[in-house]
């Protein structure tokens, strides 16, 4: 019977770890979005210079990953790196299609390879001061 148990509830574990990881790639896309339109926005009216952009997209990705990781794991109290990692690592894809799709452009090159280090380790890093500082609080 316990190990019934312990099977259905590793089920529901792995079943929460996926759904998490989706929500936070999800929620990252979409705060991504969002904040890509506002600048663009911003650039539209204004006269920023065009040395700006670049750094402020790492900034719009960093923030955007840092919000869907809190977000996917605000109710996980472990696996914190992994689901952090796998946030970033996802957001960082799906965002490189969209974009790419946008701007018409698909160039796989070493900016692409750096940009899914940056996703993953700014992921990991979102995930383990995530789920620390429920357990502090805790």
């Amino acid at each position: 019977m316990k190990l019934k148990a312990k099977n259905s509830s590793l089920k529901m574990s792995n079943n929460s770890f996926v759904i998490n990881v989706a929500k936070g790639m999800l929620v990252a896309v979409c705060v991504s979005l969002i904040l890509v339109l506002l600048f663009a926005f911003i650039l539209k009216f204004t006269n920023i210079p065009e040395s700006t952009i670049k750094p402020v997209n790492q900034v719009i990705k960093g923030l955007s990953i840092l919000i869907g990781v809190f977000i996917a794991l605000k109710k996980s109290k472990d696996l914190g790196l992994v689901s952090g990692l796998l946030i970033g690592f996802l957001y960082t894809i799906v965002a490189f299609v969209i974009f790419s799709c946008l701007g018409g452009v698909f160039a796989f090159d070493i900016t692409f390879l750096t940009d899914i280090l940056f996703g993953a380790v700014m992921g990991a890093i979102c995930g383990i001061i995530c789920v620390n500082l429920k357990k502090s609080t805790n």
